[in-house]
């Protein structure tokens, strides 16, 4: 398999200043494969519910993704409602309802120990470690963090990060992690700590910064201006585009990861702009050049 997502299949109600929508397909690994199926062919690791709608499966069939490893238990899927603040920045959670994900042991096929990249979502890091342990070699393995999990679990996340080439993680999850206020300096923290590749900051609408190992400079990827109607999932479609392009292009070097955050950071945009992945997938190649000529330009005139 190209690129294994590890993480929830869910179903979100979210509120936002514009709309009110209800059992919206949501989830980690959702988000994330479906932003890499724009580039190579992903497969999901996670469970759903026997409600989990058969429209559901065929859509995320319909984007060539691999659900082989997608279980289904007995039981309601996994279940978020939010509510977004009218700055479009912070939210409210209001409800959690883990379901059938709460006793979710993910269990690979052999094709998916092979999986030449590896995304681990934001699940817990004791998972995390459990699909590390059934992998083999993967060329490429990342993951995403959130504070629950720094908070409560930091001895389990520190051996996932010890074991990992490339961490998302958004700049207050890294402050916390940290304890340093400054972002270049908790950045290189992380990197000579943990012996990471790649440290890749998500900044919401002031985009992203790659943070490489050793000499190499820092760089930020501004974002493009939009209206937000939803950002949920845009931080997992990022991480996605992201590892979707490095999949196709097989570069993982400081150059390589930069063209590849340009293709996450135009994903990013279309999900913001409507509620689910359902949106994300209608995008048409030549609205992500467009975009994309777009970003390059702004880039060429900051780097002036």
């Amino acid at each position: 398999m190209d690129l294994l997502c590890v993480g929830s299949v869910a179903y979100d109600d979210i509120e936002t200043k514009f709309d009110k929508k209800e059992n919206v397909l949501g989830g980690s690994a959702t988000f994330a494969s479906v932003a890499a199926s724009f580039y190579c062919r992903p497969a999901i690791v996670g469970i759903v519910g026997s409600d989990f709608l058969p429209g559901d499966m065929e859509f995320l069939k319909s984007r060539g993704i691999d659900l082989t490893s997608l279980e289904t238990g007995n039981g309601r899927t996994f279940h978020w409602k939010g509510r977004y603040h009218a700055d479009m920045k912070g939210r409210d959670t209001l409800s959690t309802e883990l379901n059938v994900f709460e006793n979710f042991n993910p269990s690979l096929t052999e094709p998916a120990r092979k999986s030449r990249i590896v995304f681990l979502g934001n699940i817990h890091p004791a998972l995390q470690l459990k699909v590390l342990d059934q992998v083999k070699a993967p060329f490429l393995s990342a993951a995403d963090t959130m504070n629950l999990w720094i908070d409560t679990r930091r001895e389990l996340l520190e051996l996932v990060l010890r074991r990992i080439d490339m961490l998302f993680i958004n700049d207050e999850e890294l402050h916390r992690l940290t304890g340093i206020s400054d972002m270049g300096g908790a950045a290189y923290a992380i990197l000579h700590e943990y012996g990471l590749k790649f440290l890749v900051v998500k900044l919401g609408a002031n985009g992203s910064s790659l943070f490489p190992a050793g000499a190499g400079k820092p760089f930020h990827m501004p974002a493009i201006p939009v209206d937000v109607r939803d950002p949920t999932g845009a931080g997992d479609t990022f991480a996605g585009g992201v590892l979707g392009f490095i999949c196709r292009s097989g570069d993982i070097s400081v150059n390589g990861v930069r063209e590849a955050m340009l293709s996450g950071t135009v994903l990013a945009s279309f999900c913001v702009e409507g509620f689910g992945p359902g949106h994300l997938a209608q995008v048409l190649g030549e609205e992500m050049n467009s975009r994309e000529a777009a970003l390059r330009k702004s880039l060429s005139e900051l780097e002036r």
